[in-house]
């Protein structure tokens, strides 16, 4: 079967390898559509934190089952998988928070993952398809992000909330802060972002902080107030420290967005508000179900996220053109 490898940052192989083998406990899948993710091109760029090579990159799935142990499932039934492996047994897995497992193993960041025709994953990753399309099930993970985000924000019906970044994880965030009753300000420093954001998904308003005055804007769109939840879903550094000036007192700041440098911010200026700190790592089993109900209730319709499409055996001329900014790529998918 066909595998690519991502062997050194920029460089992937197509190699043929041996089908996957039953074992007790897991199950096999055949790959159908792969999301492509923030994480994914910056593994193949090589500045991805907690990451080795050579990797199988791949975790955003839909797929089919083959065989396995997995419990009411039939061959060739869709599904897609929480690619989030945990151990059970550590201090998170016991209070229910398996997305952030002391002994984590995320498919296609920790160990090899799904750009392969066939894998095997553990049977309890499985999650059926509940009547969703292939290219909506490939969608529900990078969704889950932001549900789960969202989930932590315990967003309160009419609040003003500030979403930084306007990607897919982005995107996820402003369609669960909505429905969970929030009024979501979204800024990028990409309007071509924006606009794209504003015309499939629209916001309350739009922010460019290179163009606009961010904090006079914040400002006059709450009354002075300031966003009482501020959500990154950038990962960058500096708009990651800016953001702090956003909160408003007694206001929550959410880390969705990972990058590899130290945050800095003014201690007394974030005591002074009594404001929350906390990050937002994967999601969990619950989140893919919120995700799901949401898709097949019709409450959110992401598939204008998918702007680019791949074959699998075009990657490897593919994927290097999915980060240049000409190509304007929000969501790309592999279709396998």
């Amino acid at each position: 079967m066909k595998v690519i490898v991502c062997q050194t940052p920029g460089s992937f192989e197509l190699i043929e390898t041996e089908m996957p083998a039953p074992v007790p406990g897991f199950s096999i899948i055949q790959i159908r559509r792969i999301g492509v993710c923030g994480t994914d091109i910056h593994a193949y760029a090589g500045n991805q934190p907690f990451f080795s090579y050579p990797r199988v990159l791949g975790h955003e799935l839909a797929a089919e089952f083959v065989e396995g142990d997995a419990e009411g499932f039939v061959k060739g039934e869709a599904l897609t998988i929480v690619p989030y492996f945990n151990c059970g047994n550590c201090i998170a897995c016991r209070n229910g928070k398996s997305n952030c497992c002391t002994a984590l193993k995320v498919f296609g960041v920790h160990i090899d993952g799904g750009m392969a025709a066939y894998v095997s994953v553990p049977s309890y990753a499985l999650v059926k398809s509940g009547g969703l399309s292939l290219d909506q099930l490939a969608l529900v993970e990078p969704l889950a992000i932001g549900a789960h985000a969202v989930s932590r924000a315990e967003i309160k019906p009419g609040e003003k909330i500030l979403v930084v970044g306007a990607g897919p994880i982005g995107i996820g965030l402003v369609l669960f802060a909505q429905m969970a009753g929030a009024e979501v300000v979204l800024m990028d420093t990409n309007d071509e972002r924006l606009q794209f954001c504003q015309h499939h998904f629209p916001v309350s308003a739009t922010i460019n902080p290179l163009q606009q005055d961010a904090m006079a804007m914040l400002k006059e769109i709450t009354s002075g107030d300031m966003p009482s939840i501020v959500i990154d879903a950038t990962g960058n550094q500096q708009a990651i420290n800016n953001a702090f000036d956003y909160i408003s007192h007694g206001g929550k700041y959410i880390l969705v967005g990972l990058q590899l440098g130290e945050i800095s911010f003014s201690h007394p200026a974030f005591h002074k508000r009594e404001a929350t700190l906390m990050s937002s790592r994967n999601a969990t089993k619950a989140d893919f179900s919120h995700v799901m109900a949401a898709i097949s209730t019709g409450q959110i319709d992401p598939l204008p996220m998918i702007t680019h499409r791949l074959l699998f055996d075009d990657v490897l001329t593919g994927f290097p053109q999915l980060s240049d900014p000409l190509n304007k790529v929000v969501k790309a998918m592999i279709d396998c």
